[in-house]
């Protein structure tokens, strides 16, 4: 079972969710804002937000009869905390092979 930062990942896998949450970081917008900015239908639009809003990474409010899509912080969050676990990794291990491979103080030549 993936963990919560896992589905947030998969959920920016596609390409088009992907877009759409670049497009929101820019700010607030419809429904209709977002489907003439990318290449599927409103219907496709609406599903895409749909994934995106059930990991957190956009969130709505209503205005007038509207829906207004924003990108919400804590999908955000999850996503960033997914990437930081592997770069402490990759930091430690490039630290560790620093150490291994750095010449002895004092055998310069």
């Amino acid at each position: 079972m993936p963990t919560y930062e896992g589905l947030v990942i998969e959920a920016l896998a596609d390409r088009t969710r992907r877009s759409i949450f670049e497009l929101l970081a820019d700010g607030p917008r419809s429904v209709v804002e977002i489907a003439s900015a990318v290449p599927v239908s409103r219907p496709a639009v609406s599903q895409h937000l749909r994934v995106l809003k059930e990991v957190h990474l956009v969130d709505s409010r209503a205005q007038g009869t509207r829906r207004i899509y924003s990108v919400d912080p804590r999908g955000l969050q999850a996503a960033r905390a997914y990437f930081e676990r592997f770069w402490a990794g990759a930091l430690a291990a490039y630290a560790r092979e620093v150490d291994r491979t750095e010449p002895e103080k004092g055998n310069d030549q």
